[in-house]
């Protein structure tokens, strides 16, 4: 794959779409197979090291919390933080809006996802995908707002 390219994956039910996604992102580890970015073998023992090494992934499924407002969310797993333990809403709150801005939409950060339209909520749930990821997103469907 080169930089900027988007490749679709498709199957029929239970063929492994969705497995091989998560070995891509960390989440499983492959029984077999290795994973090349760049040509260099990358060995991910969690979304943490996809992520460090630019790779973000949308999921099939909602994975947001609903009594969470949408910056709550977006920091899950990637917290911005002002020292030890002080989280920085803040800087949550700006990501959100620097996403909502270079794709054209409007979410509120600081609205709950439990009152959001279908929409809104898949259209949170793509911002969640790190900023300093650089490689594309995967999802095995394709959210519409």
């Amino acid at each position: 794959m080169r930089s900027g390219e988007i490749h679709a994956l498709l199957g029929e039910n239970g063929a492994g779409k969705s497995t091989l996604m998560n070995v891509l992102y960390g989440l499983y580890q492959a029984e077999e197979g290795e994973i090349l970015l760049d040509g260099v073998p990358q060995h991910f023992t969690g979304p943490r090291d996809a992520i460090a090494a630019g790779i973000g992934m949308v999921h099939q499924h909602f994975m947001l919390i609903p009594v969470f407002t949408v910056a709550e969310n977006l920091m899950l797993g990637n917290e911005d933080t002002k020292g030890p333990g002080i989280l920085d809403l803040a800087a949550a709150r700006r990501r959100v809006r620097e996403v909502s801005d270079r794709f054209g939409f409007h979410i509120d950060p600081d609205a709950l996802v439990e009152n959001l339209p279908v929409g809104v909520r898949s259209a949170s749930r793509s911002s969640r995908r790190s900023p300093a990821t650089r490689r594309s997103s995967s999802s095995t469907s394709r959210p519409r707002c």
